[in-house]
């Protein structure tokens, strides 16, 4: 099973910045630039959970499954 998670979206839409993502949550800046820039990026549930709480949300809205053909951009 493949997984996109929705960090970027969800950080926009609460008006957040990598860089201001980056300070409040502690996750090295190199780490949230590459979830932005890649959204099917592997990290820790610890990663994932620091981010939750900054964006105020559960580990559950950050991450959706997907099919393979998704992640390699032919999805329907």
């Amino acid at each position: 099973m493949l997984f996109r998670l929705k960090v970027k979206e969800i950080a926009q839409q609460k008006g957040l910045s990598q860089r201001q993502l980056f300070l409040q949550s502690g996750v090295d800046i190199t780490i949230i630039r590459r979830i932005f820039h890649n959204p099917h990026t592997n990290i820790t549930l610890e990663t994932l959970a620091r981010i939750a709480k900054v964006l105020e949300t559960d580990i559950s809205e950050l991450v959706e499954s997907v099919s393979g053909d998704e992640k390699n951009g032919e999805g329907v």
